[in-house]
């Protein structure tokens, strides 16, 4: 942690209200990509409109795919993005190029995008993205997140102050990650999710997929606290 950041006690923070364990990737983002479009189908009939905050990463690309195929009322769903990198317009570092990419050509093209605007520079993006997230209005209908080898999730960066942001619903990292600035959803958002659907597969994450299911509130991860989450793994994260 950087000086003068306090760590959280580790007790139990996350409530993960199912944990699923599917025999490969490829059955992971199927799984959770069924789940995803259920929560919007059922949002849609309920309240007219959905709403869905997409994370980047390798991971959960197979699923956008098979997400984005499924006949859908797309045109009543709005998208977010959880979290961007600093980067120029169609980068192939920046998550919307990957989005943008996966939805051409697919039900999903109709669906109303709200793109991260990193174009303005980190603070002025997150700024103005708090706008948009605010005018939506209510709580996010599903937030779909990853995790990374650290523990980190969304751009909520280990060490970075980021983390202690609770008076906005988005932020920007103090410093580069990876090496880019990073605009990101903050836990306030995160929690008040009525579903949080985490995508985590590969064997590099079986230990932080432990601690992410006991609440390990030592990593990023483990500090989410909505109140349902389901954990999508396939055999070599869950172990």
């Amino acid at each position: 942690m950087r000086p003068g950041l306090p760590l959280r006690d580790k007790g139990s923070l996350t409530r993960v209200v199912e944990r699923m364990v599917l025999g490969d990737a490829d059955g992971a983002a199927r799984r959770a990509a069924g789940m995803i479009a259920a929560a919007l189908d059922d949002a849609v009939t309920a309240r007219g409109r959905a709403s869905l905050a997409l994370s980047g990463g390798r991971s959960p690309w197979a699923m956008m795919g098979m997400l984005f195929a499924r006949d859908l009322p797309w045109t009543a769903v709005d998208l977010l993005q959880v979290d961007e990198r600093v980067a120029p317009a169609g980068d192939e570092r920046r998550n919307l190029t990957q989005v943008e990419q996966l939805r051409h050509g697919t039900p999903a093209e109709s669906a109303r995008m709200h793109a991260i605007p990193v174009a303005e520079g980190a603070d002025a993006a997150a700024r103005s993205y708090c706008r948009t997230v605010r005018d939506l209005g209510g709580p996010i209908d599903v937030v779909q997140l990853g995790m990374g080898d650290d523990g980190h999730t969304a751009s909520l960066a280990p060490g970075d102050p980021v983390l202690l942001v609770r008076d906005a619903p988005v932020a920007a990292t103090a410093g580069p990650f990876n090496g880019t600035r990073r605009v990101t959803l903050t836990y306030p958002v995160l929690d008040a999710a009525r579903l949080v659907v985490w995508l985590v597969t590969g064997a590099s994450k079986r230990e932080m997929a432990d601690r992410l299911t006991a609440g390990d509130g030592g990593i990023p991860a483990g500090r989410v606290t909505a109140a349902r989450q389901v954990l999508v793994l396939d055999a070599a994260a869950a172990g």
